[in-house]
């Protein structure tokens, strides 16, 4: 019985502590954007681990290693839990946020349109959606 309680303290006190963190992030002068991982374009290649950063020119991706992928009038098309297949290569409790920018987001299609999916933590997912709002929200 005193096992169960002491792995019941232990795990109230890793949420607390995980959550204490994650509400010091903004406080602490830690790396500005959203950590993520991302898949570009949508549901083909690899997952790259990055931030996205949110701004008045619109938000973009910066991957850890490579070209950053400005997302122009990107609209988030659906939120989804991870597959089992891509629970491997991503963190399985993460929510993926799919994504379009460019002409794709709303306007005729075109050349400089794109799709992009984005994998954050669920803590994070309000952020982001805040970065590149639903494409519904504001249509009547």
């Amino acid at each position: 019985m005193i096992e169960f309680l002491v792995a019941l303290a232990a795990a109230v006190g890793a949420g607390w502590l995980v959550r204490r963190r994650h509400r010091q992030r903004p406080a602490a002068g830690s790396p500005e954007g959203i950590p993520c991982m991302a898949r570009h374009p949508a549901g083909a290649g690899r997952w790259r681990i990055g931030r996205v950063f949110g701004g008045p020119g619109g938000a973009r991706w910066v991957p850890r290693r490579g070209e950053p992928v400005p997302l122009p009038g990107g609209r988030s098309t659906g939120v989804r839990a991870p597959s089992v297949k891509e629970g491997v290569s991503i963190n399985p409790g993460s929510r993926i946020v799919a994504c379009a920018y460019g002409n794709g987001a709303g306007g005729a299609g075109g050349a400089h349109g794109g799709t992009i999916e984005i994998a954050v933590m669920p803590l994070d997912l309000r952020e982001l959606l805040e970065a590149v709002p639903q494409s519904g929200a504001d249509t009547p």
